[in-house]
């Protein structure tokens, strides 16, 4: 359920009963023929999916998170990494204070590293709660059915295309591009990376059917859910 669709009583009536939430954690990027918001859309879907079976409350998604390589192209948004870090912070205090205890940050940007770090330094100054971070795309058995489905495959590729990223007056091409040397794009500064990398996409076909797409799409999802339902720590530190 969407803490959008619950008003405060709601919630503290469901914290009688259980701790849990889930906060979404995005980015606005570029993501070649994709939409920009691509990272937050998949960050919030996947979690209102996988958290309304077990009754947890999803909290609206963080929408922009740490992307400086990308700022070349039009339309990308990067906040600063300790900006980033002191919104974690702020929210994590925000729900430890309400009466939340067990807590996903459900994160669908790579980039977002500077978040995770201020949520381990988290958990080491306020010890009465437990944040797990957790990247929806590259945990285990969904990366395994990436492998499966093509393992050429790399950021604004088939893999993050699904129905609700498209653009429907965009059309992608119908080859594969090469994989990036992303070791190499590391070392560019976001103009250069713009010039090397060009629409975007690291490599990979460019698009794959929808029962393809929601058959990975199904493996997350429950990946996602066994990580808010179950392995949660007892006791403190």
């Amino acid at each position: 359920m969407r803490i959008a669709d619950m008003n405060w009583m709601q919630v503290e009536a469901y914290l009688r009963n259980d701790d849990r939430c889930v906060v979404p954690l995005g980015s606005v990027e570029q993501h070649g023929y994709q939409s920009l918001a691509v990272d937050l859309l998949h960050a919030e879907r996947i979690s209102v999916e996988a958290a309304a079976p077990l009754g947890v409350p999803v909290f609206p998604v963080i929408g922009y998170g740490f992307t400086p390589a990308f700022t070349a192209y039009p339309g990308t948004v990067t906040l600063r990494s300790a900006t980033l870090a002191a919104v974690i912070t702020d929210i994590l205090d925000s729900l430890v204070r309400t009466g939340f205890r067990r807590i996903v940050i459900v994160n669908g940007h790579g980039g977002n590293t500077p978040a995770a770090a201020a949520a381990l330094e988290w958990m080491d100054r306020d010890r009465r709660a437990t944040v797990k971070f957790h990247n929806w795309w590259n945990a285990p058995r969904t990366w395994e059915k990436v492998l499966e489905i093509d393992p050429v495959a790399g950021h604004a590729s088939w893999m993050e295309s699904f129905a609700w990223t498209r653009i429907n007056d965009a059309p992608v091409p119908e080859t594969q591009k090469p994989i990036a040397d992303v070791a190499r794009l590391r070392t560019l500064n976001p103009a250069q990376l713009r010039d090397a990398l060009g629409d975007g996409n690291f490599g990979g076909a460019y698009q794959k059917p929808d029962e393809i797409m929601m058959a990975l799409w199904a493996v997350a999802v429950a990946e996602t859910r066994d990580i808010i339902a179950t392995n949660w720590p007892t006791g403190t530190a």
